[in-house]
């Protein structure tokens, strides 16, 4: 691809804020209600554990600039088995959040199309049209979706920034108290609100994925996965802290659009016709974003023999077809999964999975950090600024490592299980590829070494 269709620094920028600013930061007020203002603290904790996890991707994305992202760093960290447990664990995560995300599509146009949220056939309908559609821009290019991507990140910050700004003329402080009403200690409802925040925060690994779409990688990819973790970050905790300083908690618990409400509120019915858009395009936008993703995962694991060949396979436009098609294929079972009456049960169960194989990569991406930065210490001067550097790195990765598993602690134990369960399920996958490829598999590879060995 030539340079000129290549990701530059807003594109790749957009694509990480946009894959995290999907449909969470406009359901989560209403979810943070019963906790009162103590779950601004819980923003807090997250913004700060996903600003660590985004230093070590950066740090990775600026020593590594492979395709894969967490998928190649974990490999190159820990070796064949582990990179394929990744690229699983992320790939199943993937699906289940594109199908969530067609899903909160689809409401959030209720807005405007009211029997959508009454008749399952046109709210199915509406939902599959977001994903296919999404799937078919993607096939033709990661440029293409690219620019959708900046689009759409541009159109759902300004509603949310109206609310987040002009919103604090309307605030009032006796929401937030008592500080805490959840009835528990402050650091249950700490973990509480960590746990149901983090959703908002995946993604933020977006830019460090499709490295060999990207201009400069080594230079971009850093800049860009700061500056959007840091825009969502920004985003989420003062929209949040608006919408519940301008609807009352009793109510704001209760709403099923609180953006919306705090909205109209404020502005009428106009005001929330144009935030019930901006929440459509937020969806949309996200969706963009993790449909991307479904095609290069895959795609990197083949490229190093983890995977069927088919999946590295690119089409005359440059794009891997096969993951994106068979990505979008599943995922609209999941969706007709959920329209089905009796299984809404099941697909919210597998949002939360969704959540927890996504920290599998966060995991071993920082104890990758870890390792590089631990070996780079060892052979600089000791008190020298490369050394003072080098623990700097170590210590964060050390926190972006506790942070992921304090999170898999707050997803809960039944989703630990069956997530263990999921993971297990891989297995003979990878032992199919080893007993068709044999040891031959190490020696290609996306990573761009060929070894697959520790760092």
């Amino acid at each position: 691809m030539t340079g000129k269709r290549k990701l530059g620094l807003w594109m790749c920028t957009s694509l990480v804020a946009g894959s995290m600013i999907g449909s969470g930061v406009f359901l989560l007020p209403a979810s943070l209600a019963p906790f009162g203002g103590i779950s601004i603290l819980g923003w807090l904790v997250s913004a700060g554990g996903a600003m660590c996890m985004a230093l070590v991707l950066a740090r990775l994305g600026a020593t590594m600039p492979r395709v894969g992202g967490p998928y190649a760093y974990g490999r190159q960290g820990f070796g064949d088995f582990v990179g394929f447990w990744i690229a699983w664990s992320y790939w199943i995560s993937l699906l289940t959040g594109n199908a969530a995300l067609a899903v909160a599509t689809a409401s959030y146009a209720t807005v405007f199309w009211p029997v959508l949220g009454v008749s399952p056939a046109a709210g199915l309908a509406t939902a599959l049209a977001a994903l296919w559609t999404l799937a078919l821009v993607n096939a033709h290019g990661v440029r293409t979706a690219g620019l959708v991507q900046l689009v759409t990140t541009v159109l759902k910050l300004l509603p949310l920034a109206a609310v987040g700004t002009v919103g604090f003329l309307y605030f009032q402080a006796d929401h937030f108290q008592p500080f805490n009403p959840a009835g528990e200690s402050a650091f249950s409802a700490v973990t509480a609100t960590v746990a149901l925040t983090l959703w908002a925060f995946l993604g933020l690994e977006a830019g460090t994925v499709p490295a060999g779409d990207v201009r400069d990688p080594a230079r971009t990819i850093p800049k860009a996965t700061i500056l959007g973790t840091s825009i969502a970050a920004v985003v989420y905790i003062a929209c949040t802290a608006a919408v519940m300083g301008i609807i009352a908690p009793g109510e704001l618990a209760l709403s099923t659009a609180p953006f919306a409400d705090a909205a109209g509120s404020i502005w009428g019915t106009w005001g929330r016709w144009i935030i019930g858009a901006g929440a459509t395009i937020s969806c949309f936008g996200a969706l963009n974003g993790w449909v991307l993703l479904t095609g290069q995962i895959p795609r990197a694991a083949a490229l190093d023999g983890l995977l069927p060949a088919r999946f590295a396979h690119l089409s005359p436009r440059g794009t891997p077809v096969v993951g994106i098609f068979l990505s979008a294929v599943l995922a609209t079972i999941l969706i007709a999964m959920n329209y089905t009456r009796g299984l809404v049960q099941a697909f919210t169960f597998l949002i939360l999975l969704a959540t927890l194989a996504t920290l599998l990569p966060y995991v071993f991406t920082s104890m990758t950090g870890l390792m590089m930065a631990l070996r780079e210490r060892s052979r600089s001067r000791i008190g020298g600024r490369a050394a003072a550097r080098s623990l700097a790195r170590a210590v964060v990765s050390v926190l972006a490592f506790g942070f992921s598993l304090w999170a898999v602690v707050g997803a809960g134990a039944e989703t630990v299980f069956w997530g263990f369960l999921m993971l297990l399920a891989g297995v003979p996958v990878f032992a199919a590829m080893r007993w068709r490829g044999g040891d031959s598999t190490r020696g290609r590879s996306a990573s761009g070494d060929g070894t697959g060995g520790a760092a």
